[in-house]
């Protein structure tokens, strides 16, 4: 019976993961296609489409905790990665966000469309999922992460229980603050206010309310991270952690959770360096494999399977460089574009937030730099780029930039 119940999640988390695998596949929704769409043509279609996910997601959200009563607090055990943490590690979203904004751009897309493009014969994305793979091991199961990060990050974090706050959501966080209201009841204004804005934004966009392919993607990805929420936190899910304190090799992730694709990329080759042990079979094993298979089947249903190698060495340094940025900077964000970007973002996280736009920033300045390189070649040195990327982005004044824009 036990087993069982394990199945079921799985299984749901399988199929949830696959569908969602086939449509990203489909309509080609890419976190750094839409940064690099925005920034190099103007075209916000793409990105309409990464937050109307959001916009989906934030009001599936409050709609399980207010209506279904189904609450993404801490569970058993403490709920990873911690989105609703009182411990907020401000730097860390910020450096780690940066370092994944920066590392997708290198390696072609995201962790998430990684795996897409894997599935679909990309041999390239496979070496960039295999790269993210060890980096995201060193940072999760070695002494990597306490080693290099560990200090800066709890020397920078702010422990917002010291001061009577209770979770960085922004409603408890802006109630702590301003000591006005309920911290529950202002969740509910705040997310609906957001998603709101966020949609009446978007839906002015005609690059994104015209292509269908946009629409399909934000909401199948958006409602597939509200199903994974409500699989492992329903009635579904409560059965499946009662069922672990009876289990002899209970796994490791039996917790509230939905999707995101870095950690479990590590959580992978953890698998299968000891295949045997299927308590290593996780949410996030699953759920990666899961998107893999959908976009395998898809592809070879439409005949579009293709195998894809490296032009040169240097196209495969650049990518295995970018899987490393990934996997390092995704496990220091707590997650990627679509684990913070998208399903921690729907927790109203501040640190979520941050490190969604962080991811936008660290892949536009990338993309920036690189087309001044490319443009003025041996002209420019990489801090002449540097320089006309910060102008363009409005961070350094003009009157700085070496070159005229591009």
């Amino acid at each position: 019976m036990h087993l069982s119940i394990t199945n079921e999640v799985l299984l749901s988390v399988f199929i949830i993961a696959g569908i969602m695998g086939a449509v990203v596949y489909r309509t080609n929704f890419c976190t750094m296609g839409a940064v690099s769409d925005w920034v190099n043509m103007n075209d916000r279609g793409r990105f309409g489409a990464w937050l109307f996910a959001i916009v989906i997601a934030i009001v599936g959200v409050l709609l399980l905790e207010g209506i279904a009563g189904i609450g993404l607090g801490t569970s058993m055990p403490p709920l990873m990665p911690p989105y609703r943490t009182p411990n907020f590690s401000v730097l860390r979203y910020l450096v780690g966000g940066t370092l994944f904004g920066i590392g997708m751009t290198l390696g072609s897309g995201c962790a998430f469309r990684t795996i897409v493009r894997a599935g679909a014969g990309n041999l390239k994305s496979v070496v960039v999922l295999i790269t993210i793979g060890i980096f995201a091991y060193l940072m999760t199961q070695t002494s990597f992460y306490e080693k290099f990060f560990y200090g800066w990050v709890s020397a920078t974090t702010i422990h917002l229980s010291a001061h009577g706050i209770s979770s960085q959501a922004l409603g408890p966080l802006v109630s702590g603050i301003l000591h006005v209201g309920n911290g529950a009841t202002l969740e509910y204004w705040i997310g609906g206010i957001l998603a709101l804005a966020l949609l009446v934004t978007i839906l002015r966009w005609s690059d994104f309310r015209t292509r269908f392919d946009n629409i399909l993607a934000g909401a199948v990805v958006g409602l597939a991270v509200v199903a994974a929420w409500y699989v492992t936190a329903g009635p579904m899910g409560h059965a499946w952690k009662e069922a672990v304190v009876f289990m002899d090799n209970p796994t490791r992730d039996v917790m509230t959770q939905s999707f995101t694709f870095v950690n479990p990329t590590g959580e992978t080759l953890a698998y299968l360096m000891s295949p045997r042990n299927v308590a290593l079979i996780t949410f996030g094993v699953v759920s990666l494999v899961g998107v893999l298979v959908g976009s395998l089947v898809y592809s070879v249903l439409t005949r579009n399977f293709r195998i894809e190698w490296f032009r040169s060495v240097r196209d495969f340094i650049r990518h295995v460089t970018g899987g490393a940025l990934m996997g390092i900077g995704g496990v220091l964000a707590m997650g990627c574009t679509i684990g913070q970007g998208v399903t921690g973002f729907s927790t109203l996280a501040l640190g979520s937030i941050l490190a969604f736009i962080s991811f936008v920033f660290g892949s536009a300045l990338t993309m920036k730099v690189e087309y001044y390189k490319m443009v003025y070649e041996q002209e420019a040195s990489y801090f002449d780029a540097l320089v006309c990327a910060l102008a363009d982005l409005h961070l350094l004044p003009k009157r700085l930039r070496k070159f005229d824009p591009v």
